[in-house]
């Protein structure tokens, strides 16, 4: 963060906090809850085949964010980003995805339970990958584990995992006069999906969809895949409010700070592992304890996951310079969650950069697609440093980028059947090196206008502010480093492709068997 900057928020925050915590005062509780593969679909977005009481109840009595993001839409850099406030590009191996996470990169959780809190999770912390400290043993980055209880799955590939009674169970062992912190961390909606359990299990309709992405074939199986997907949403909200009313039993929620979002777009071709609008736009709600009348807040600035750990250590009373934690690019949200206004609140907050290196395996080499991007109010700019390579994972290894489902199958179908399919090319088809949206008129990201001689100030003004801000960060690859994220081993499926091209049998169990291609690769 520059000088001005942070003097900047520090100046605008002493002028807008509500009710400062004062030294002596003790912290709020944290209650973190963060799905896994969840989307921008929730009521309190507009979203109607989507129920989430419990969502929207945050961001009825809180903050409602409408531009926040993760930099990078794949689950253990995007975690990682949580965990450290740092990009992906900072963070090392912990950038990539099925990463080793630096021994010297210190997490939040483990800064709250070096001062003392007590610190827990049920679910999902940072995974996939492993964390070791610098003896080779086993790192509690996101906190104690309580993980006991049990309950019945509601459909086939639901977590047994009782959340709420794992919650319980935190509480209960939380001592006395003791600020605690809880990381929620549901495995849904990742997949796998048990297929019509929307419609049969519940009770949904595939008319309750009102629009299905310009980038996905408008059919039958496609609408299904997406209702079994809002089903394992609703599984995570219930446990949400099951832990909202254990609070409110105990008489804890007036001192708990309540944050929901989740670590990126949803499971489904051209999402999960991408780096379109809806790849990287994320669900996020606040709500601060005891906030009076200043709540049902909706803001519109541009935050992302660099922000989460500098807003929690705030909260907590810690300096950043006490946390023992490597500098954090990110800024507190603390000025805009105690204003008092809706809409922009912090002018200089109007884009995200956003990007990814290896997020997955199944490339000659262990390698990734690297992409660097810059999202605003209007665009969304994408550079894409490898053109060259399968930008969803190679065919005859099953597009291994884009995790196995009944849209991804349909999709093959119809490449197979035409490799100018423009669903094929859309999902699965090359990418030249620059792409530019217009999110105005096309949120989906369909048309690309970077080719537009019109265009071409704006993408390249997009481009340097972006690459601006990335050598400012110290990006390896502004400086001609970026095969450094290609050499970090892969702690799964590490020589996936020479090994499976070898007709070595090896795991590829997040994909379909009939997603593998054979034959000619043209595009």
């Amino acid at each position: 963060m520059s000088y001005l900057k942070s003097l900047f928020l520090l100046l605008f925050s002493t002028a807008v906090f509500i009710a400062p915590v004062g030294a002596a005062d003790p912290p709020p509780n944290i209650l973190f809850a963060i799905a896994d593969d969840w989307g921008l679909h929730a009521g309190a977005y507009g979203t109607t085949w989507v129920k989430t009481p419990s969502f929207d109840r945050i961001a009825r009595e809180g903050v409602l964010f409408n531009n926040a993001y993760t930099p990078v839409a794949k689950c253990a850099p995007s975690r990682a980003i949580v965990l450290t406030g740092r990009h992906a590009w900072q963070n090392e191996q912990a950038g990539n995805h099925l990463a080793f996470f630096p021994a010297d990169l210190k997490s939040w959780p483990e800064v709250l339970t070096g001062q003392g809190w007590h610190m827990g999770i049920s679910g999902k912390g940072w995974a996939p990958g492993i964390a070791n400290d610098k003896e080779g043993k086993r790192r509690a980055i996101t906190g104690q584990p309580f993980n006991k209880r049990s309950a019945e799955s509601p459909a086939t590939g639901i977590s047994k995992n009782d959340y709420a009674s794992n919650f319980v169970d935190f509480l209960d062992a939380a001592p006395d006069q003791t600020p605690w912190c809880f990381w929620y961390g549901s495995t849904e909606p990742h997949r796998g999906y048990e297929f019509q359990s929307g419609v049969r299990k519940g009770g949904k309709k595939l008319s309750d969809i009102d629009r299905v992405p310009a980038y996905w074939p408008d059919e039958e199986v496609v609408r299904h895949d997406m209702l079994d997907y809002a089903f394992e949403v609703e599984h995570v909200d219930n446990h949400l409010g099951r832990m909202l009313a254990e609070l409110e039993k105990r008489d804890l929620l007036k001192n708990t700070i309540v944050i929901v979002t989740s670590d990126h777009g949803m499971p489904f071709p051209r999402v999960k592992g991408y780096a379109y609008h809806d790849s990287n736009h994320v669900p996020l709600a606040i709500r601060l304890p005891d906030a009076g009348d200043n709540v049902g807040r909706v803001v519109d600035d541009f935050v992302d996951f660099t922000d989460l750990a500098p807003t929690i250590l705030d909260y907590a009373g810690i300096a950043e310079s006490e946390s023992g934690m490597r500098p954090i690019t990110g800024s507190s949200l603390r000025p805009i969650l105690e204003s008092s206004g809706n809409g922009q609140i912090l002018a200089e907050r109007d884009h995200v950069l956003i990007g990814k290196e290896r997020t997955d395996v199944g490339r000659p080499h262990d390698w990734g697609y690297p992409i660097r991007g810059i999202v605003t109010e209007d665009h969304l700019y994408l550079r894409n440093y490898e053109p060259s390579r399968w930008p969803a994972g190679n065919p005859e290894t099953g597009y291994l980028d884009t995790d196995g489902s009944p849209t991804k199958t349909r999709i093959l179908e119809l490449g197979r059947q035409s490799r100018t399919d423009p669903f094929w090319r859309l999902n699965f088809g090359m990418r030249p090196a620059s792409e530019m949206y217009d999110l105005r008129t096309d949120s989906d990201c369909v048309i690309n206008l970077a080719g537009d001689a019109a265009e071409a100030e704006r993408v390249k003004a997009l481009r340097s502010r972006m690459e601006t801000e990335l050598n400012e960060q110290g990006d390896p690859r502004m400086v001609g480093r970026g095969y450094l994220f290609d050499q970090y081993p892969a702690t799964g499926g590490a020589g996936f492709y020479e090994r499976y091209m070898r007709g070595e049998k090896v795991n590829s169990g997040w994909v379909n068997p009939s997603d593998f291609e054979a034959g000619p690769l043209d595009d």
